[in-house]
């Protein structure tokens, strides 16, 4: 089953805001007819209604909220599009400042890929990949930094708050990036992005020879291959490429059937967002031989330890090095401090996310013949560690910060993992660790 994570905004989602919408709504600017403002007020009042009765801290860090329900309901009324009124949802649940509650809008009639993937590396973003035949292949390649996005200065604080407004909240037909190249080089350029229109209404019953529900299926089948577990074994060392939390218990244990055979393993977590505490609890129950606290599980009601269970006398007892990255998130985070905490093992590579909360998705829908369904994700529990801190708004500090150059990513070269096969006592070329794994393109 696809999960899908997405980091909630913080204070550029108001600033993007102001500067789409403007200081206010002026006789020439577009704004959306009574009905579409309607249905944008529902979900504004649907926002607060799961704020209210699921988050976490019943006096929401000092806010008001019903004052600032008032507040954002009369900027719906200057949204041009609906675009800029999921803006405004998603600004009203910024106050929280919460990575894990944050709005996820109705899906769209159209799939948009722009071209090329973009991550923080220490202070300055970066582009990593390049998808082929597209409009980016020819004007934008790994290495480039990116300093401005869309007129935004692009720093670690605003990153994920840019990523989640055009890819998720208001996705753009092209993106305006200020960029510099390896040699110190720099230009700004419009990329166009690749857009495919999908059908707005769906027979997924088969009936009449449809063929709707396969070709979702087929796409689900797509996304699940690209997140896959992967594992390379050389030199009496296990490389995992672990791309979320979400195993099987019997899945979790059958690769540590096969990771016991060498006396290293590297656990590659960059790029993981997370998944499930129960999978988190048992791969750290598969590299401890005794029960291990996680965190204190502190809810609205109660608070109560998160403990893993140790599978006992077959728990892997080699030497093991964990690589996380700035898009390493939740579970990822937690289970690299643990190892941190419990002195068992070494962390390497770049700092964390710092999006670490427990919460669930609640679902809404608006209309009566036709539906429109969306969701919120609401925290219901922070997780402090047993150093007594949140990973919240922080992150995992490596034990060794390795970090790629722009030559680097220019050259398909991966020195984080060479870095972790020379700890783990053997030769890598950065060269050769760089293609292990081959980076995958969903197939659009």
């Amino acid at each position: 089953m696809r999960r899908t994570r997405i980091l909630g905004p913080v204070l550029i989602v108001v600033a993007i805001l102001v500067s789409v919408m403007g200081a206010g709504s002026t006789p020439q600017q577009p704004t959306l007819n009574k009905l579409d403002a309607e249905t944008a007020r529902k979900m504004l009042h649907d926002a607060y209604d799961a704020v209210k009765r699921y988050y976490y801290d019943p006096k929401y860090h000092g806010i008001n909220l019903d004052a600032r329900l008032e507040e954002y309901d009369a900027r719906i009324g200057s949204a041009g599009s609906f675009g800029q009124a999921f803006g405004v949802i998603a600004a009203f649940l910024e106050g929280l400042k919460d990575s894990h509650t944050f709005f996820n809008p109705p899906a769209r009639a159209s799939r948009l890929d722009y071209g090329y993937r973009m991550q923080m590396i220490g202070d300055g973003c970066f582009i990593t990949r390049v998808r082929p035949s597209t409009d980016a292949e020819s004007k934008v390649h790994p290495g480039d930094q990116v300093i401005t996005y869309d007129g935004f200065d692009v720093n670690h604080g605003d990153f994920h708050s840019i990523r989640y407004y055009f890819s998720v909240l208001a996705p753009q037909p092209a993106s305006k990036l200020g960029l510099r190249d390896p040699a110190g080089s720099q230009r700004e350029l419009v990329v166009d992005a690749k857009v495919e229109e999908l059908k707005k209404m769906m027979d997924l019953t088969t009936s009449g020879g449809g063929t709707d529900i396969w070709d979702l299926v087929r796409q689900e089948e797509n996304e699940d291959h690209v997140i896959r577990e992967r594992m390379v074994e050389t030199a009496d060392v296990t490389i995992w490429k672990m791309p979320e939390f979400f195993l099987h218990d019997n899945e979790v244990d059958g690769a540590f059937g096969s990771i016991r055979k060498h006396k290293t393993l590297i656990l590659d977590l960059r790029g993981n967002p997370g998944g499930a505490i129960v999978t988190l609890a048992r791969v750290i129950g598969n590299v401890f031989d005794h029960d291990v606290k996680i965190a204190d599980r502190v809810g609205r009601k109660e608070s109560k330890p998160q403990v893993a269970k140790t599978i006992g006398g077959n728990a892997f007892a080699g030497k093991l090095i964990v690589l996380v990255d700035s898009d390493s998130a939740s579970a990822s985070e937690l289970f690299a401090r643990v190892v941190q905490i419990e002195h068992r093992g070494t962390v390497i590579g770049d700092r964390t996310a710092g999006a670490v909360m427990e919460a669930k998705h609640y679902p809404y829908s608006e209309g009566i013949d036709t539906k429109v369904f969306y969701g919120f994700s609401v925290t219901d529990a922070d997780l402090i560690m047993t150093d007594g801190k949140s990973l919240e708004n922080s992150g995992v500090t490596p034990d060794e910060i390795v970090l790629p150059t722009s030559q680097d990513l220019a050259a398909g070269r991966d020195p984080v993992l060479a870095r972790a096969a020379e700890l783990a006592g053997f030769h890598l070329d950065p060269a050769a660790a760089g293609k292990l794994f081959p980076f995958e393109w969903v197939r659009f």
